[in-house]
């Protein structure tokens, strides 16, 4: 097994963008994920992430979904970002199936067997591209964000998975359980799975854990939640 990084360009509303292509070159017709980045954007970490997504018989697509040279440097420049992306649901949400069209265009992926995984921001992203309706078999959402857009949803149809801090001072209670009556009232198959202990940010393994347990890395939520994406990944593709 050979796993290639391949920079992948493409146009859309809002570009040029850049996002990076993770795959086995020599595996056909395996299924399809994106990996939609935290508010830093696209960076080695989310590369790692797929690489390893790819040893386990996912072809990638690591999504830039802020545009071609725009990546974070710092919490400021990052919020900055997050808060022009966010600002204009409407136009993210056409951003985002911009990327799921540039997946199913990577040679070799089962156009019927796609999915999603977004981590932070990317998390809200996973949500928004299932409140789209768009055609993925699943999503799932580490640490995300879970307020709905301001407008109707599409008929929602993928199958999601949530792995939630429950200390996460971004999503208090009442916002998962919002986002839990949002998906039960438009039928959604969903979990939510909500880890004692854990606070915002528990994958990221660059960034202590702070005194409160709010915010930081996690390392047993880390493993659980990605052996519970494994599981889930393995079930939908």
């Amino acid at each position: 097994m050979a796993i290639q990084r391949q920079t992948h360009l493409h146009t859309g509303h809002g570009g040029p963008f850049e996002s990076m292509a993770v795959f086995d070159d020599a595996a056909d017709s395996q299924p399809g994920l994106l990996l939609f980045p935290n508010f830093f954007g696209a960076k080695e970490w989310d590369f790692d992430k797929a690489e390893v997504l790819a040893m386990l018989g996912y072809k990638v697509l690591v999504v830039d979904y802020y545009g071609q040279g725009k990546r974070g440097t710092d919490m400021e420049s990052s919020a900055a970002l997050m808060q022009e992306l966010t600002a204009d649901r409407a136009a993210m949400r056409d951003r985002l199936l911009d990327a799921l069209a540039e997946l199913k265009k990577l040679r070799g992926v089962d156009t019927s067997r796609l999915g999603a995984i977004g981590f932070c921001l990317g998390g809200k992203c996973v949500l928004d591209l299932a409140r789209a309706g768009a055609d993925i078999k699943g999503g799932v959402v580490f640490h995300g964000v879970y307020d709905a857009p301001p407008f109707p949803n599409a008929t929602m149809t993928a199958k999601l998975l949530v792995c939630h801090g429950w200390n996460d001072p971004l999503c208090p209670p009442e916002a998962m359980n919002g986002l839990a009556k949002e998906l039960t009232d438009a039928d959604v198959d969903w979990q939510i799975l909500s880890y004692g202990h854990t606070g915002h940010a528990f994958t990221a393994d660059e960034m202590p854990m702070d005194a409160n347990k709010t915010f930081g890395f996690q390392p047993d939520t880390n493993r659980r939640s990605w052996q519970a994406m494994k599981d889930f990944l393995s079930e939908i593709l």
